[in-house]
């Protein structure tokens, strides 16, 4: 383990699609975001060559004498100066390539079969999609021919109505009764939903005309008769807003966006009725209970803290999604604060799936819009409804990631005044493939956001989560309960630090930090690459869906570590082979600040740390990411033993806020970093991460709780801290290789040593 070139970095894949962060202030640049997912994944194919022909240029014989191929992989400069060519050209001539092989100190047939790969790559991945398509367009006629089998093959007696055979009525009296029998299926499906989302039955009896027409328009701010003509929102809102352009079907359908939650008909209909009714109700919700002076909220003595009344919520809430399953307990809380983002750049953020996950990379493991019911009205988002699914995580391989299924909704109140809801729902077919280990339920939570001067804005922000506690390690079960774990503090404390960091990326100016000579581009690039290194740390972790993990479930090792492996053949962002990662969380009688600053401390890294070589490291670079000097991304020197050491450096990024602190780090070579530091594509830089993340315990002293924060807080709680600690590291660089029990025992004892090391260090036992 004294090789550290056994530790690199993993890549996070992120999800496609549109993902520039909105204005923020009045100078934002809304490409920003978008253009650095842009330049981390273009140019990822093509990375490897195989000598010999291949592609759609290959003319192959029988005759000709089978050759063994040999591998080359190309370097980052030479994979970037490919692809750039190949968008400006797909097809050079003996000339340009000849003049690229010079150029790149490859072989004229390198060049050749690259370009030959890279264009039989394109097609087929184009030929691919277009099977997905016919495929998808295949199984629906399959299902639409199955449903018309089903019902001919059960005709109904116009006289007794029990079978009948199909000769004995006409074939128009036949379909009449196929229609009626679909028509009865319906609406006893429709009930049941009905049932599920109001709480209480509604008989299959119902005059069906009662049902809203699919020309009627929807008033959200007023409200809405529900069926029988009585209100199904109590109070209205204060303002009245049309939901917006073809909302119940009359305009034809968005390209790209099916029916609600995949159903049909007059089902589609009532469900989406069903779907802007619990919206209204949630905004409602919403409004009530982030008013200042609200009874739904208890204040503390000092008037810093509050807590949730639970009897006054009961009294003026019904639940509008069902009542609490057993087992679950309820947290809810709430925060303001002043964020450096503007109204209309932060509702597009949360609108848009993309880029709230990466406005929220530590919290915001992996998110995707699933059904669009409507985009809003006038250009705007006022009336955006939409489903979501999203993944919420909390660094600790002993909470389970919270897994929800939600609709979304954005609404205008005033100039400069939004509200954005969300509300959980499982309803329809999805019901049936929800996943077995959701152990959670969001009720009513969202964010009032409200201009400011000099483009800030004030954020009140509401988490209202139910969820089944016996999930979750004891050692978190205080810092849940408290509201810390999900809740509101965490949300504002996160967007403040993000929007801190964009609006400094953005600056002109050079920090004063900031004593690097690197360019825009440069630094643009080296963040790029910290932010992928950080998020791959997440997902190493929490076990989240976003990367693929194979789980080793190992009984030497305990409850509290969590092991998984996942074999990497074509990432060029991380190392080719098998990947091992374990982490465990354990708890440490030193507040957070202290454990943070001597963690992220250069100097004291040999106390911990076997890549220090023994000594201190020294900061080469450093680029603040936030008014704070622990907000930053540093490239660390260790003390060269030999000569061969000195070709690698240690690429760090650290951050705090008022929920939660990190540090994360991976050994990078240099020739790597000088690409990223010119500004070249990070993309192919491969390292494994390792790192820390510290988060209050919870508990309550002398000095007030620690899991409740204060305002305008950092680290300096009292009592503990819960401190997670993981490792990614490349046990064996052949894919096909087996995993042995000694690495595993490798990678559980490094992770006890370092624990070991920093309890020693800080004198605790």
């Amino acid at each position: 383990m004294q090789n550290s070139s056994s530790f690199s970095y993993s890549t996070q894949r992120k999800m496609e699609g549109p993902s520039e962060i909105g204005l923020i202030g009045e100078n934002f640049d809304a490409g920003l975001m978008g253009r650095m997912r842009d330049d981390e994944y273009e140019s990822r194919s093509g990375s490897d060559n195989f000598e010999g022909a291949s592609g759609d240029d290959q003319d192959g014989g029988d005759d000709q004498p089978q050759r063994k191929k040999r591998y080359h992989r190309h370097t980052p400069h030479q994979i970037q100066e490919l692809e750039a060519f190949f968008k400006e050209c797909p097809h050079p001539d003996e000339k340009q390539r000849l003049d690229l092989s010079k150029r790149l100190a490859l072989e004229n047939k390198q060049v050749k079969f690259w370009f030959q790969n890279r264009r039989t790559q394109m097609k087929t991945q184009l030929e691919r999609h277009e099977n997905i398509m016919l495929r998808q367009e295949n199984d629906k006629l399959r299902a639409e021919n199955s449903l018309m089998k089903d019902a001919m093959s059960n005709p109904v007696c116009n006289n007794c109505g029990g079978p009948a055979i199909p000769g004995q009525i006409s074939f128009e009296e036949h379909q009449i009764r196929i229609e009626n029998a679909r028509l009865k299926d319906e609406l006893n499906r429709i009930c049941a939903l009905a049932n599920k989302f109001l709480g209480k039955p509604i008989s299959s009896l119902t005059n069906p005309m009662a049902l809203p027409t699919s020309n009627s328009g929807l008033e959200l701010g007023i409200g809405r008769n529900g069926i029988g003509g009585s209100s199904t929102l109590g109070t209205p809102l204060p303002m009245g807003l049309d939901l917006g352009d073809g909302v119940l079907g009359t305009q034809p359908a968005m390209p790209g966006i099916r029916p609600a939650l995949g159903l049909m008909g007059n089902e589609v209909q009532l469900e989406r009725s069903m779907l802007i009714d619990l919206a209204l109700a949630a905004m409602e919700e919403l409004l009530k209970m982030t008013q200042a002076e609200s009874p739904l909220w208890i204040k503390s003595l000092d008037g810093e803290k509050e807590m949730f009344n639970h009897e006054e919520y009961a009294r003026l809430f019904s639940p509008c999604i069902g009542p609490k399953p057993t087992g679950y307990i309820t947290e809810a809380t709430r925060e303001t604060g002043i964020v450096i983002i503007n109204s209309l750049a932060l509702v597009e953020t949360l609108m848009d799936a993309n880029r709230w996950a990466e406005m929220f990379p530590s919290m915001i493991a992996r998110a995707i819009n699933l059904d669009v019911i409507s985009n809003g009205m006038g250009g705007t988002r006022n009336g955006a409804l939409q489903v979501m699914h999203a993944e919420v995580q909390l660094l600790s391989p002993l909470v389970p990631v919270r897994q929800v299924r939600f609709i979304r909704f954005c609404k205008q109140h005033a100039e400069g005044v939004w509200a954005v809801v969300d509300v959980s729902i499982e309803i329809g077919h999805d019901a049936a493939n929800a996943q077995p280990f959701m152990s959670c339920r969001r009720l009513p939570s969202g964010c009032i956001v409200q201009d400011m001067p000099n483009g800030y804005s004030k954020v009140t922000w509401l988490e209202h989560w139910e969820y089944d506690e016996n999930v979750v390690h004891q050692l978190y079960r205080p810092l849940l309960s408290s509201g810390v774990g999900f809740g509101a503090h965490r949300w504002i404390a996160t967007l403040q630090r993000q929007c801190e960091c964009l609006a400094i990326l953005m600056s002109s100016s050079i920090s004063s930090d900031d004593h690097t000579a690197l360019s825009q581009a440069g630094r643009r690039s080296m963040l790029k690459l910290a932010q992928r290194m950080t998020s791959n740390f997440c997902s190493g972790v929490c076990a989240s869906s976003a990367r693929k993990w194979d789980s080793l479930h190992i009984g030497t090792l305990g409850d509290d570590m969590k092991v998984m492996t996942r074999k990497n053949v074509d990432d060029p962002g991380e190392p080719p082979g098998i990947v091992l990662s374990a982490a465990t969380s354990v708890w440490v009688p030193v507040s957070r600040q202290r454990l943070f600053d001597f963690l992220r401390d250069e100097r004291l890294r040999s106390e911990w740390d076997i890549l220090s070589n023994g000594g201190p490291m020294q900061e080469m670079v450093h680029i603040a990411k936030g008014q704070g000097h622990g907000n930053c991304v540093s490239l660390l020197r260790a003390n060269a033993v030999n000569a061969n050491d000195s070709s690698m450096l240690i690429l760090q990024e650290t951050w705090m806020d008022a929920s939660c602190s990190v540090v994360v780090y991976a050994p990078v070579d240099v020739q790597s970093l000088n690409v990223v530091m010119s500004g070249g594509d990070s993309a192919y830089v491969a390292l494994l991460p390792s790192g820390f993340a510290i988060l209050p315990d919870g508990h309550c002293n002398d000095n007030g709780c620690n899991g409740t924060l204060q305002k305008g807080g950092g680290g300096n709680d009292g009592g503990g801290s819960l401190l997670t600690v993981g490792f990614q590291i490349l046990v064996n660089s052949l894919p096909t290789a087996k995993l042995t029990v000694e690495s595993v025992d490798t990678v559980n004892n490094l992770i006890s040593c370092t624990i070991q090391k920093i309890k020693a260090s800080l004198r605790v036992a």
